[in-house]
Parts: structure tokens; sequence; C-alpha cells
């Protein structure tokens, strides 16, 4: 597995995992990756730092200058995550089909070109998904428990 830096054509930056340089070329030209923030299909790797480790030596290595961090406007409220997360929890169910407990068969069916792409969610057992991700099937969990529906 290997994680990204992405951005996408409005400038929204954040990251994500694939099994390779290779799967993430094969879903990017495929269409089947979009930005985090705002759906965008047309997304790009960014300029990544790697991930390196110090030595054993540290006292050898110049101090690492202070870098100052962004804060917020004093007088700007802080977002509220329960809010933020029932409003991409509505933005989901209002914008996917649910398929319930069928959602690897069809996860696995549109990556294989059998169904048509569409956007879905729904539940999977642990070892459904894991197989998914193995298989480079484009999946990622939700931060909430979706609404049951009934037909």
């Amino acid at each position: 597995m290997i994680k990204f830096s992405l951005k996408c054509d409005r400038a929204h930056r954040f990251e994500s995992w694939f099994q390779s340089t290779a799967a993430f070329d094969k879903l990017t030209a495929a269409g089947m990756v979009s930005c985090a923030v705002c759906g965008s299909p047309q997304v790009q790797k960014a300029l990544m730092a790697p991930n390196v480790q110090a030595g054993r030596d540290k006292a050898a290595l110049p101090a690492k200058p202070e870098t100052p961090q962004p804060q917020a406007a004093p007088d700007a409220p802080a977002p509220d995550p329960g809010k933020l997360l029932a409003a991409y929890k509505k933005h989901v169910e209002a914008n996917s089909d649910y398929v319930g407990l069928n959602f690897a068969a069809h996860a696995r069916d549109m990556h294989e070109g059998l169904a048509p792409h569409r956007p879905i969610y729904g539940e999977a057992k642990p070892d459904e998904a894991r197989k998914l991700i193995e298989d480079g099937v484009p999946v990622a969990p939700l931060p909430f428990i979706p609404s049951r529906k009934s037909n």
C-alpha cells in the first residue's frame, strides 16, 4: 500500500491510500478517484515530502527550524464535528444508492465492468471489505452507520 498526497482542480488537498502507483493510475484513468472535499474527478498527485526517519546520532543533525502553525481567526467559531458528520451523512444518503449487505457484490461488479458505475453505499463484513481493497476496488469506510432503508 502507498499513501499519496492528492489535489483536485479546485486546489483541495487530501491524502488517500492505493495498492500501488499502477493502481492509482488505473483508477484515475477510469474516473474512479475523486476529491474527498468537493467530489471533482480532476485529481492529480501533489508534491509529497518523503517520510524519512532520522538516524541514531541525532546530535549531529542541525536543529529543525520551527514552522509557524496556521491559526484560525480568534473570533471564528470552531466547526461542530457533529453537524459536519450529519451533513456528510445527509449528502451521501441523498446522492448515493443504498445497497445494504450486498455492497461488496455491487462494488465488485462495477469494478469489473459487469454493472454500470454509480455512487453506492452499504455494508460489508470486514473480510469482504479487506478483499475488495486487496483487489484494488476503490472503497472506503464511512464515518457513520447508514440509515437502514426498506423497499
